[in-house]
C-alpha cells in the first residue's frame, strides 16, 4: 500500500513509498484547487531536471507535481539489491497520485517519461485528463506505418553514443561535472544557444539534492520486457499531445511523427529549435505550447 510519509505536506515536499521497499522524494508546487499536472522525468535524471521556470509557468494553472525516480535524487537507492524492469515507474507515476489522492491528472513526460506515459495511456487511462510526450520514440510492438519505415528512423547522435558508453564511471565531482555539462551541450542541439553555467547550475543543484556527484545508470540496466505494445495505442482515447523536437539528438524526425501517427487522438506540434534539453531560451514557448493542449481538457 502507498502512503505519504508526511500528510501535512501536500504543497511541498513529501515522500511516497512505493513497492519492493522503494520511497520517492516528490514536490507539488501550485493551487491544489486547480487541475494536477504530474512530470515523469527521463531515465537516470532527477525531478530536478524540469526547470524551476517552467514549473513555475505550469502552475499558475495547475498543481503541479514533480518527483525523482528510484534510484535518482532523493529516492531510494537500490537497485543492485531490489533490480525492477522498466515499467514498474509507470506504476510508481500512479502511486504518487494515489497517495496525493488526485483521482485524474495531465501527465507530461520527456524521454523515458514519454515512454512511461505511453504504458499510462495503455493501463491507465481513466487517470488521465490528457496526456503530452516530448523527446521519447514509439514504444516497440507497433503497427507498420506505411509512410515512415524503420529504417526511415535514425538512431542518437554519434556523440551522445561516445558520452554514454562513459556513464556510471567513477570521477570525481569536477570531472562528472564536466562530463554532464559536455552532455547536456549535445542534447541541446545545435541551434538553440547553449549556455555551460547553466546548465552547470543545474546540475550543483542536482547534486545538492542528491547528496552525491555519482552518476546514476540504474535504468539503463533495468529489464525492458513488456513494452512490446506499440500497436495498443491505436485504442486510445485520451487527448494526447506531442512535441516535435526537431534538434533532438536521440529522437530526431521523424520519430514524434510516427509516434503522433499511431495514437489516433494525437496531435504533432513543433518547438522550433527544441532538442533534448530545456534550456531558458525554450521555457516559455514550451510552457505555453503544454498549457494551450491542457486548457482544453481540464
Amino acid at each position: 500500500m502507498t502512503r505519504v510519509t508526511d500528510p501535512k505536506l501536500p504543497r511541498h515536499e513529501t515522500f511516497v513509498d512505493v513497492t519492493d521497499g522503494y520511497r520517492l522524494w516528490v514536490q507539488t508546487t501550485g493551487d491544489p484547487e486547480r487541475p494536477a499536472l504530474l512530470l515523469v522525468m527521463g531515465a537516470n535524471a532527477s525531478g530536478l531536471s524540469w526547470p524551476d521556470e517552467l514549473v513555475e509557468l505550469l502552475s499558475r494553472d495547475h498543481f503541479v507535481v514533480r518527483y525523482d525516480h528510484r534510484d535518482t535524487g532523493r529516492s531510494t537507492h537500490a537497485f543492485a539489491e531490489r533490480p525492477y524492469p522498466i515499467r514498474a515507474l509507470a506504476d510508481d507515476a500512479i502511486a504518487i497520485l494515489d497517495a496525493l489522492r488526485i483521482p485524474r491528472a495531465h501527465v507530461v513526460g520527456m524521454s523515458m517519461g514519454g515512454t512511461l506515459v505511453q504504458l499510462l495511456l495503455l493501463d491507465h487511462p481513466d487517470r488521465l485528463l490528457s496526456a503530452t510526450i516530448l523527446g521519447s520514440a514509439l514504444i516497440g510492438g507497433a503497427a507498420p506505418d506505411p509512410d515512415i519505415k524503420d529504417e526511415d528512423l535514425p538512431g542518437p547522435d554519434p556523440r551522445l553514443l561516445a558520452l554514454w558508453a562513459e556513464l556510471g564511471q567513477e570521477r570525481d565531482a569536477e570531472a562528472e561535472l564536466r562530463w554532464r555539462v559536455a552532455h547536456w551541450r549535445v542534447l541541446n542541439g545545435d541551434v538553440l544557444p547553449f549556455d555551460p553555467e547553466e546548465f552547470a547550475d543545474l546540475e550543483r543543484r542536482i547534486a545538492a539534492h542528491s547528496g552525491t556527484w555519482h552518476s546514476p545508470a540504474a535504468h539503463a540496466l533495468a529489464d525492458q520486457s513488456g513494452m512490446e505494445r506499440g500497436a495498443e495505442l491505436a485504442k486510445v482515447s485520451v487527448p494526447t499531445l506531442v512535441i516535435d523536437a526537431p534538434e533532438d539528438p536521440i529522437t530526431p524526425p521523424p520519430h514524434a511523427a510516427r509516434l503522433a501517427r499511431a495514437i489516433p487522438t494525437a496531435t504533432l506540434v513543433t518547438v522550433p529549435g527544441l532538442g533534448h534539453a530545456l534550456p531558458r531560451a525554450v521555457v516559455p514557448s514550451l510552457a505555453t505550447t503544454i498549457t494551450d493542449h491542457t486548457g482544453r481538457r481540464s
